[in-house]
Parts: structure tokens; C-alpha cells; sequence
């Protein structure tokens, strides 16, 4: 098996970016891969693909073996019937991982991505070298309006009108004239124009919505990993964030970190929700250095039961 315990062997020439597709529980599972070395699983957010983390991958993959799933019901892979949770997303990438033959990795993830890798590492701990969370879902209550108004009943029959042909292409047309005034948008305004215009396909905005009322209610957020952070106090753990996120305020990097004061945190200053896309070099190397810098988390029964009867002795 490949991974960070039995990496694949180095191949001459320049890596590439391939796209590939498994079939899993009947459904199509798109990814992009490349490289060769200890594995990353890249994670990205609600509305988004694996193309959101193909800047950083292409420096990444000098080093590493690197994935980056679509989830069910984003970009080429085929949106799974039932249950949208983050934990059903988690057991998709888990599955997918075993059939890559691929035993642990190093786990990174973008917003709602953020949060699944949470509960990957929450249930698949033998699996989980390090964490990585991106303006990451999760950790706080605050999001923006934005997302939901995706909980609101009724959303299904307007967000139809919201992402019909003339509005989405009025928004491109917008960008567009920007970019020849010499005013350049933010990676923001880009991935969630992309976003929007993906949720004119019916079965892309049927997963959106069910994810979204998963995780939220029109109040904000509804899941939280706080109460269970504790866990992960023997895994390495860097929180990436940039300062003037519109959708997820930094306060919850910060707030994350109380709660994991080994955690590594890394401001993106100028940077909104896509950091990782603002200055996807940067972004690269910090993640290689937090790889390079650290040892991947080894697990066992004893060690999960000791961390569960201390947290549970504390609430008490």
C-alpha cells in the first residue's frame, strides 16, 4: 500500500497532474493526483472542486503524493443518494483512500472541507498523519449569510433564479471588466462566481442543499468539533486562515487554537476565505514545512481511551 508508511517509488521526469475517476458504491468518485512521496488528501469546500487546490498542488507534488477528491455531488463525481453529513463525505474519501491502497495521510481541508477532515480524523484516527483546516467550517457558530440562506425552506426552488444563464453570465461580465480596469477580484469573488454557476445543474444544487442543512440551520452553524478537539492533542495541527475571510471570521482560528494550544497558526494577511488561492506558493511551502517539521501521529486503542476518560472526567 502507498502512503506515508510505504511511499511509492520515486518516477523520473516532471510529475503531472493526472484526472482520474474509481467507481464506489456504484458512483462515479472524480480526483486529481500527482507526485510520488508521503501522501496529502487536499479537501476542498461546499460548492468547489479539486480544481480550487490545483495551484498548490502543482508545487506540491514535487514532494508528494498528492489527492484531491471532488465530493459527492461536486465537480465530475456523482452526487451519493441519502445521507449529505460531513461524516458520510469522511467515509466516501476513507473508502476512496483503501481503494487507492493508500493507509494514512497527511489531512488538509478548505471550509466544509475543514470540517470533514475533523471527522476523518475523528473516525479514521489510524488514518490521520496530521491536520490541516483552511478557513475552516466547524469551529464556531458565525457564517456568512451567504451559506444560510441555502438552510432557509424553500431555497430549492430559488436558487434556480439566483443561478440562471443571464445572471451568471452578468457576474462574469462584472469580473471581466474589472480585470481591464487593472483591478485584479479576489480569489473570493472568483471561486464563489464559479460556485454559484455550478448550482445551475440540478443534481450539484440538490447536494448543496443537503449538505447545507446538514451542517446549519438559518441561525448559522450547527456542528462543532470544540467539544472533541481534545482529541486530537497528539496529532500535529496547523490552522491556516486569512485575515479578512467574508464567510468564516478568523476569530474562529484563534478560538480553535485555545482549544489546541500545540496547534500551528498561520494568518494569511490581505487573504479572504481562498487563501490557499490568494498566494498558493506560500501556501505550499508552509504546508511542506508543517510536514517536514513534524511527525505523523500515531494512534492506538490505549492512548484513544486515556484522552476520552480525561475529557470525560473534565466535563464532569
Amino acid at each position: 500500500m502507498t502512503g506515508s508508511s510505504q511511499s511509492p517509488p520515486r518516477i523520473s521526469g516532471k510529475p503531472e497532474i493526472k484526472t482520474e475517476v474509481r467507481t464506489i458504491h456504484g458512483r462515479r468518485v472524480a480526483f486529481r493526483r500527482g507526485g510520488s512521496g508521503p501522501t496529502i488528501l487536499l479537501i476542498h469546500g461546499i460548492t468547489n472542486s479539486s480544481l480550487s487546490w490545483e495551484p498548490a498542488m502543482k508545487r506540491l507534488i514535487r514532494d508528494y503524493d498528492v489527492i484531491a477528491p471532488d465530493l459527492p455531488g461536486h465537480g465530475d463525481s456523482d452526487r451519493h443518494r441519502g445521507d449529505h453529513s460531513i461524516g458520510a463525505h469522511a467515509c466516501v474519501l476513507r473508502d476512496l483512500l483503501h481503494v487507492l491502497e493508500v493507509e494514512r495521510a497527511t489531512v488538509v481541508g478548505h471550509s466544509l472541507g475543514g470540517g470533514i477532515a475533523m471527522q476523518f480524523g475523528y473516525q479514521f484516527p489510524e488514518m490521520t498523519e496530521r491536520f490541516v483546516v483552511v478557513s475552516s467550517g466547524g469551529l464556531g457558530r458565525d457564517v456568512s449569510i451567504l451559506i444560510r440562506g441555502a438552510a432557509l425552506p424553500f431555497s430549492e426552488q430559488v436558487l434556480p433564479l439566483l443561478t440562471a444563464k443571464p445572471l451568471v453570465e452578468a457576474g462574469a461580465a462584472v469580473a471581466g471588466l474589472l480585470g481591464r480596469l487593472g483591478l485584479k477580484p479576489s480569489a473570493d469573488l472568483a471561486e464563489i462566481s464559479r460556485g454559484i454557476a455550478s448550482l445551475g445543474d440540478t443534481e450539484r444544487r440538490a447536494a448543496f442543499v443537503r449538505t447545507v442543512r446538514s451542517v446549519m440551520s438559518p441561525l448559522g452553524q450547527k456542528v462543532t468539533a470544540s467539544d472533541r478537539l481534545y482529541l486530537a492533542e497528539g496529532t500535529p495541527t496547523m490552522i491556516v486562515w486569512g485575515d479578512r475571510d467574508p464567510i468564516i471570521p478568523v476569530a474562529h482560528a484563534r478560538a480553535a487554537q485555545s482549544h489546541l494550544p500545540h496547534a500551528r497558526l498561520e494568518i494569511f494577511e490581505g487573504s479572504g476565505h481562498f487563501p490557499q488561492l490568494d498566494d498558493p506558493a506560500h501556501f505550499a511551502d508552509l504546508l511542506a514545512d508543517f510536514i517536514a517539521s513534524s511527525e505523523p501521529a500515531v494512534h492506538d486503542p490505549v492512548t484513544v481511551r486515556a484522552r476520552l476518560a480525561a475529557g470525560e472526567s473534565q466535563v464532569a
